[in-house]
């Protein structure tokens, strides 16, 4: 920074297509400062380092960063300073160079700091930390393979196309990953856990061109699909030569500065900013998708069922179960599942302490061992695809009983699955964006003076992201509806720091409730299916019909799965389920 003159220096989670879930060649934060959370933006100065994460990570933050020099800035809480503003009241009165690793930091993001920063000067630097990390990994390339999700890749463009036309724009520059692999049908394996390929989509008015190769392909499953891909007139070219080809081109580009990177923008001519709608588009899955993510998660369900069981019974004859025993005894049931693709995130397998951190990374060496006492939590997912039967993506957390429990644990129990099921059972207007339905999974927690930092939902891709927009169900405004067709989390929480976590999740379907003379109404339908223990519920915390929601949702638990689980499984799955 001395020898450049540079006064600051960011760094951001993300890589060059604003992805959740980046590559081990983009983990710039976790590489400079040890922290591995997904979300975690860093600046430098002379005499200052900080990380910017939100309420997620807090406490794995501070254990993470400890002793390293790296102070902790705290987002989504109300005395936040974001980046900008904190650069801004850093450098009152004096115009810093401030150096920005723009492949990856969104337009926006950098257009947010220039606004808040007057006078400044960013310096757009790609590959910035490349002279610091030697052994820096290089961009993947994965084979590549297609799906068939009852939409083709051709009446897909033809939708993208038709929307360029009314926006005047003869091109489109498409960098979201799932975008990508939505739009042509596509999947990869280039980031853990996400079926993407790394890549850029450039669609004309006749004409499409991949930015995908990297490296000479010698894959056969690759080369099929290439061959597929330029039968459907889609041509490929390097990841790199992305660059030249914008910088060529002379038509007006529709781009959207929120997902493309910095970098890139800069070298657009003519850039029309707007969102595109693929987002939304891939959001409402059709009737193929909407079939798959259902036989996902009965298949996923009897996985959970097995696993739970096994858990049930180590604990029962005093096995010694470690968290990361537990983690790898439900990834060998998943795998059991011949659709199994992997997991959809790294699952969090904590007892009791690891519990209270949202986002905990189960210890492979070391893990703490499952006490029969207080609470388990286990959030996990899977990936699911079968050309001959079906696709999906699944996500659900369970916390259970292992034993006796506090009153201060049960009561913290039964709150959260209260809020659960307040958000379960809603019925809504046509039209209603998530952040109007979050007060239902809180209020519960609220009446007790309780609360979770962390969303309340998430949309979910079929056999895509576990992460997924344009929708969510949180507290800050988003004015994405959630639509029947919809696919959203329900994952309420409570942490208590240094004691124990809970959180319930399932996956929701959000379908047609009907129309009358109010106009047309949505609800939610379960997709997810593995039953929730009662046997702590602080039963007078539960009104009629919440008793009768989880009464019913048990009880289809048990008729879904029972005929396809293992006789002693079943007969545990019906004690767990008997109605209270």
């Amino acid at each position: 920074m001395r020898s450049r003159g540079w006064d600051a220096v960011i760094l951001t989670g993300s890589d060059p297509h604003s992805s959740e879930y980046p590559s081990e060649r983009w983990k710039q934060v976790q590489w400079l400062t040890g922290f591995t959370g997904e979300c975690g933006d860093v600046v430098v100065t002379p005499d200052h380092a900080g990380l910017w994460t939100d309420t997620r990570y807090f406490i794995q933050a501070n254990k993470q960063l400890e002793g390293t020099g790296v102070a902790l800035h705290k987002m989504r809480v109300p005395e936040q300073v974001p980046i900008p503003r904190w650069l801004a009241q850093t450098f009152s009165g004096s115009e810093p160079v401030i150096a920005i690793d723009g492949l990856c930091a969104s337009d926006a993001f950098v257009s947010e700091i220039r606004n808040a920063c007057a006078g400044c000067d960013m310096v757009s630097v790609p590959d910035l930390l490349s002279t610091l990390w030697q052994d820096r990994p290089a961009i993947p390339q994965t084979p590549i393979f297609t799906v068939d999700p009852g939409e083709s890749r051709g009446k897909r463009l033809l939708r993208l196309r038709a929307w360029m036309s009314e926006n005047g724009c003869a091109w489109c520059l498409v960098s979201a990953l799932d975008e990508i692999a939505w739009l042509l049908d596509v999947r990869g394996s280039d980031i853990d856990y996400n079926p993407y390929v790394i890549s850029y989509l450039l669609v004309g008015e006749d004409s499409a061109y991949w930015y995908v190769l990297k490296e000479a392909i010698e894959d056969p499953v690759t080369e099929k699909t290439f061959d597929e891909l330029g039968a459907d007139g889609i041509e490929l070219r390097r990841y790199d030569d992305i660059e030249d080809a914008l910088g060529n081109l002379d038509e007006p580009l529709l781009m959207d500065a929120s997902v493309l990177n910095a970098h890139l923008c800069g070298i657009v001519r003519e850039p029309v900013d707007r969102p595109n709608p693929v987002q939304m588009w891939k959001a409402v899955k059709n009737p193929v998708e909407v079939s798959g993510m259902k036989e996902s998660h009965i298949k996923d369900g009897l996985a959970m069922e097995k696993f739970l069981y096994w858990l049930d019974k180590s604990m029962e004859n005093e096995r010694t179960v470690t968290e990361w025993d537990a983690s790898v005894k439900l990834g060998s049931l998943r795998a059991e599942i011949p659709e199994y693709r992997g997991d959809s995130f790294e699952t969090i397998s904590a007892w009791g302490p690891g519990a209270a951190l949202p986002h905990y990374i189960t210890p492979r060496t070391g893990a703490p061992v499952l006490e029969a006492r207080g609470l388990y939590l286990c959030d996990s997912g899977g990936q699911y695809y079968s050309p001959e039967t079906f696709g999906g993506t699944t996500d659900i957390t369970r916390t259970v009983p292992l034993g006796p429990c506090t009153p201060l644990e049960m009561e913290d129990y039964t709150l959260v699955l209260k809020g659960h099921i307040g958000l379960a059972m809603a019925v809504f207007p046509y039209g209603t964006p998530g952040p109007r339905l979050d007060a239902l999974s809180r209020i519960p927690l609220w009446s007790h003076k309780r609360n979770f930092g962390h969303g309340t939902g998430h949309g979910v891709g079929w056999f895509l992201g576990v992460h997924e927009g344009p929708h969510d169900i949180r507290q800050n405004m988003n004015p994405a509806a959630i639509v029947p067709g919809m696919v959203v989390s329900d994952e309420p929480g409570i942490y208590r720091e240094g004691q124990f976590g809970v959180r319930h999740e399932n996956l929701l379907l959000c379908v047609d409730a009907g129309t009358n003379d109010f106009g047309r109404w949505c609800r939610f339908e379960p997709l997810t299916l593995c039953h929730f223990d009662t046997s702590i519920i602080v039963r007078e915390l539960l009104t009629k019909d919440e008793l009768s929601w989880l009464n019913a949702y048990n009880s289809k638990v048990y008729e879904t799965l029972a005929p396809e689980l293992p006789g002693p499984v079943a007969e545990w799955l019906r004690t767990k389920t008997a109605a209270i």
